[in-house]
């Protein structure tokens, strides 16, 4: 399928770290971050999509698959037609979608994913503790319950785990995500700088294989 996004998945449990690392590599040229949160963040309430976005989230309903990822579709093509995002240079870096298989399927049209970073955190009680202080420090009194974590874990095992077996277990690399972002940005660039450099033209502008 032609004219597909080159994409590294950032993935992982909750508290994992993968909007964090996925900022900071937006930062270095030749990487852009998008995350599905940014993508709802940014949505325009008054168009077609942005009214059925409200219709379902006024009614305390998850918004459907298909209209999740035509919101993305329509919010990454409109960074291309900005410049903000220039696919024949930059090597897509995406979190928090797919968030299911189905989405995943959806996705194949839209973007080749060419590796998955899989943060991994089998230390339960230190990513309980790292949800809890993001969520003071957030002001997010709710969701630095312990049970409400719990939950949001449980919804990622359920939901958004089996993603990882719909994909080539040759492009999954696991990153431990226990530590400081510095130490884990180490390992993720370990991972993603040699998928840039074969598929784009680097930074020097020296051209490198497709």
């Amino acid at each position: 399928m032609p004219h597909r996004y080159q994409t590294v998945l950032l993935f992982g449990a909750p508290g994992a770290g993968k909007g964090t690392q996925g900022k900071i590599l937006g930062l270095v040229p030749g990487f852009y971050h998008l995350s599905c949160g940014e993508v709802f963040r940014t949505l325009d309430v008054n168009s077609e999509l942005g009214r059925t976005f409200r219709e379902y989230s006024s009614r305390g309903e998850l918004v459907p698959d298909e209209v999740t990822v035509k919101m993305w579709a329509e919010n990454i093509r409109a960074q291309t037609i900005l410049s903000l995002y220039k696919p024949h240079d930059d090597l897509l870096i995406l979190d928090g979608i797919p968030r299911n298989v189905n989405q995943a399927k959806l996705m194949e049209k839209h973007i080749n994913v060419l590796e998955i970073i899989h943060l991994v955190c089998r230390d339960k009680k230190k990513m309980v503790e790292r949800l809890q202080r993001r969520a003071v420090k957030e002001n997010r009194a709710d969701d630095a319950k312990e049970s409400v974590i719990l939950r949001r874990w449980d919804v990622y095992e359920e939901e958004t785990r089996p993603v990882l077996d719909y994909y080539p277990k040759e492009i999954i690399r696991e990153v431990d995500a226990i530590g400081s972002p510095a130490a884990v940005l180490q390992h993720v660039l370990e991972v993603v700088v040699p998928v840039q450099e074969k598929h784009f033209v680097n930074v020097l502008g020296d051209e490198s294989s497709t």
